[in-house]
This record gives C-alpha cells, sequence and structure tokens, in this order.
C-alpha cells in the first residue's frame, strides 16, 4: 500500500501547534496537544486535505528551518528552486511524475478534468470564485503538451449510466439497499476503516476518475492504435485523496494502473505558470471528442447533491419514459448537513438522502447498521459543499468568507448545468455511442469489467 503520509502530511518542523487542522479533520485523526506539533493518525486518516486548506503556518525566511528548505522541497516532490510556501500541512507534489509522462516519447498522454477544476482554477490567477473557464482549461492542457484533452464530466455521464442501472437493479432484486454512492475515495476510505461491516451497501462503481482512466486506457488506447502500457493517464482533481485512490491496486482494469497521475488544481497552476502559459489569456476550446462530451448532469457532480440529481433525472427518465432534463425533485433541511427527498420511482416511492460533510454521516450508518434506515440511495461528500471545496483546491487565505467562495463555486457549476443542451447523462451522444460500439450495455460483461470494483477491508492496500 502506499503511505498515506506520502499523500497528506504535518511537517513536525513547521508547525505551530494551532490545531486548526483538528477543527476541520472530520475523522479526528490530528493528533497532539495545543502548542505541539501535530501528527496524523494514518489509520484514520482519509486523505481528504481539509488540514491542508486549514493550514497557516508556513516556513518564512526568518524561521531557522529556512536553511533546510531545499532538502523539505525535495522531500515533497517539489524543484528545489520552487518559490511556493511551504505550508505545515501539505499534500505530495505530482508535478514532476507528470512532467515525466509528457516528456516520454513512447507515451500517448491523455488528460482529464474533474467538474469542480473550471469552477475555481481562476482564483490562482486573481479571479473571483466562482469563475467558469471550461474552454480556457482545455486550451491551457494542449499548451502544456497533453495529446488528447478529455473531461471527467464525460465518466461522470458513464457513471450514472451504471450506478442508476445498479440501484434499480438493487430495487428490483433485493440486493444490499440503502445504496451508497461510491464517488467519493474520502468516503469509501471512511467506509473501509470505520464502517468496514457496512461496505456491501457502496454502489460497485468505480469513480468517474477511475472509469475515465480505465476508458483512456482500452476504449481511448484502441481510437489511438496503441496498447494500454502506452497511454499516460492523467487526472486534474479538486481532491487529495484522488491521489491515494489512483494508488489502490485493484485499480488495474487493463492490467497497468487506470490512471498512472493525479494533479490538485494548485500543482496544474504551477505547472501553467512554470511554463508561463495564461489561462485567462487562453481561447474558448472544446474538449476532445469522444470522451470530452458531456451533459450538465456530470457537471454538477463537483457540488453536494449533485450526484443524486443526476441519478434521478436519469432514473426518473428511464422508468416513465419522459424526456428529463432536471428532476425537479426538492430536498428538504434533515439535520446538520443532511438533505432527503422522496420521489416516485418505477411506480415505488423513492427515498434519498444527500449527506455534505463526512461528519454528518455517522447517525445515518448507525441507522444502516441497527436496520432501522428509512432511506434506499444514499450521497455522501466527504468535503462540506462537495469537491469544490476538495482539499486540492486553492487555499482561501483568513478572512475570506469560505462558505460564501464555496457557494460561489457551487454556483458556477450550477450555472454551467443550466447553460448546456444536453442535461441528463444518457442523452449524451458520445456516451450512447460508447454503449453501443464499446461496452455493451450498462452492468453488462465488459462494463463489470473496466468500470466497476468491489471495495472492503482487504481493499485499498489496509
Amino acid at each position: 500500500m502506499e503511505n498515506l503520509t506520502q499523500v497528506v502530511a504535518i511537517d513536525q518542523a513547521v508547525c505551530t501547534g494551532c490545531r486548526r487542522c483538528a477543527e476541520v479533520c472530520p475523522v479526528d485523526a490530528i493528533i497532539g496537544a495545543e502548542g505541539q506539533p501535530q501528527s496524523i493518525d494514518t489509520s484514520k486518516c482519509v486523505i481528504c486535505g481539509q488540514c491542508v486548506l486549514a493550514c497557516s503556518a508556513f516556513v518564512s525566511p526568518f524561521d531557522d528551518v529556512a536553511e533546510n528548505l531545499p532538502a523539505m522541497r525535495k522531500e515533497r516532490g517539489l524543484d528545489a528552486d520552487d518559490q511556493s510556501l511551504l505550508f505545515a500541512a501539505h499534500f505530495r507534489s505530482d508535478i514532476k511524475r507528470v512532467s515525466a509522462l509528457l516528456s516520454d516519447p513512447a507515451k500517448k498522454s491523455m488528460v482529464q478534468c474533474a467538474p469542480a477544476v473550471r469552477t475555481s482554477i481562476a482564483e490562482e490567477y486573481g479571479l473571483a470564485p466562482g469563475t467558469l473557464t471550461p474552454g480556457q482549461l482545455a486550451a491551457s492542457l494542449r499548451r502544456l503538451g497533453f495529446d488528447a484533452v478529455y473531461d471527467t464530466i464525460f465518466a461522470a455521464d458513464v457513471t450514472i449510466m451504471e450506478e442508476s442501472s445498479e440501484l434499480l437493479q438493487r430495487i428490483e432484486s433485493g440486493g444490499p439497499l440503502p445504496m451508497f454512492t461510491s464517488c467519493c475515495p474520502g468516503w469509501v476510505r471512511y467506509m473501509e476503516t470505520a464502517w468496514p461491516d457496512l461496505t456491501e451497501h457502496l454502489s460497485s462503481c468505480k469513480s468517474p476518475q477511475q472509469m475515465a482512466g480505465a476508458l483512456f486506457k482500452t476504449y481511448g488506447a484502441e481510437i489511438a492504435g496503441v496498447g494500454p502500457e502506452s497511454i499516460a493517464s492523467v487526472a486534474v482533481m479538486p481532491c487529495t485523496a484522488k491521489k491515494h485512490e489512483a494508488a489502490r491496486p485493484e485499480m488495474q482494469a487493463s492490467g497497468v494502473p487506470d490512471v498512472d497521475a493525479v494533479l490538485t488544481v494548485t500543482e496544474l497552476a504551477a505547472m501553467l505558470k512554470a511554463k508561463n502559459i495564461d489561462l485567462t489569456a487562453m481561447p474558448e476550446e472544446e474538449f476532445d471528442v469522444p470522451m470530452g462530451l458531456y451533459s450538465g448532469a456530470g457537471v454538477i457532480f463537483g457540488a453536494t447533491g449533485g450526484v443524486m440529481e443526476a441519478a434521478l433525472r436519469t432514473a426518473i427518465a428511464v422508468t416513465t419514459g419522459k424526456d428529463v432534463s432536471e428532476s425537479g425533485v426538492k430536498f428538504f433541511p434533515a439535520g446538520e448537513g443532511i438533505h432527503r427527498a422522496s420521489v416516485d420511482v418505477a411506480g415505488k416511492n423513492f427515498r434519498a438522502v444527500v449527506v455534505s460533510g463526512l461528519a454528518n454521516a455517522a447517525p445515518l450508518l448507525e441507522d444502516v447498521r441497527a436496520g432501522k434506515a428509512d432511506f434506499d440511495f444514499m450521497e455522501v461528500m466527504c468535503c462540506p459543499g462537495g469537491c469544490v471545496a476538495g482539499g486540492g483546491q486553492p487555499k482561501l487565505l483568513p478572512g475570506v468568507d469560505r462558505a460564501d467562495a464555496i457557494a460561489k463555486r457551487r454556483g458556477g457549476l450550477h450555472r454551467h448545468d443550466k447553460e448546456l443542451p444536453v442535461r441528463a447523462s444518457h442523452k449524451n451522444e458520445s456516451v450512447v455511442a460508447l454503449y453501443e460500439k464499446y461496452l455493451g450495455e450498462p452492468l453488462g460483461h465488459r462494463s463489470h469489467e473496466l468500470l466497476h470494483t468491489h471495495y472492503g477491508d482487504k481493499c485499498g492496500g489496509h
């Protein structure tokens, strides 16, 4: 197993013991007395990176530890002359890894971008949270040297095809209910470490990142006329846990890792700036086809409640035969970070729950464990507000209204959804073609081999 401390860590030589990180950790994995350097209990850690976002202790040129800056940068995977501030809580940099993949003449490089990236990366260039830059993002990635610029949102649409089919199958066949979403790796790891007896409730779907990676190495490799080992698969994510997810040993649908390297939003911005690529000055360009076309349903995966809304749009359309571009389902507050709704699906009353923030999931899980769950499908996002608040997103400085900034990022995604001509995953023509030409049908043999996995205490290297 990849050592978790290689993904998220706290440098004790820099930590001041303010314990801001402990205040935001959803699983109480930060250990240490106030005023003393903190450490991470890796048996509990879900690699969400909220500690990284909250940390305000950094190395100043006047600190005694400043003489060790070159060694510290090397340990974090940074260049010796990197000028970025070194904070105590940090995540491993994979910039060098991605640069090596891009410069390898034997590799055809394919990159995917999560929905939350296009509503936050502009902040790295001084623009307001929620500023949407999908076209400029695609253009910037081409200037960086990627051969194919695809989109994770395409895979989010594929996820809905598989996940909604799985949910309907479980309802019809009496499979383990309630079913839990499996898109968020922090949430999946929490289930595996703290609630291993309930992992059968997790959807067997891989996350959109891993589905895209599996399709890059198979469907994409066929399109490119090469084998899976010749594809360099890179993901740009708002999330630090995605780095760990990509390294899980079971995420190798083609015999090689689905995803070779994961960059956070801040890492991508650093790479662009190092190459003097100004994202805000880029022309608007489209993502490449076929795995760059996406629906509005896939876009809102980056905001809490988005996966549920996307699944409901397709489930309602498939079971009623009506064309649904918005589910119309109203969710109502039902506790801290929890919203509920009831809707008729396939002639049955279907009860949905959305959980924003991992710390709010425990009471619902207790009900599931006790056999008292009064819901059929639960979406959980580890980070409050969803992926827009992920640990790989731009740091919000002290004094900035964090809730307002996250709300604006979410608003950007919902605005993007409403602007798109196709707003339901099953209406994405590229997804329809993928099933017709390659996968067959949702939950079919090839879909199962490439797009599904299993979770539990023997997975992920525990």
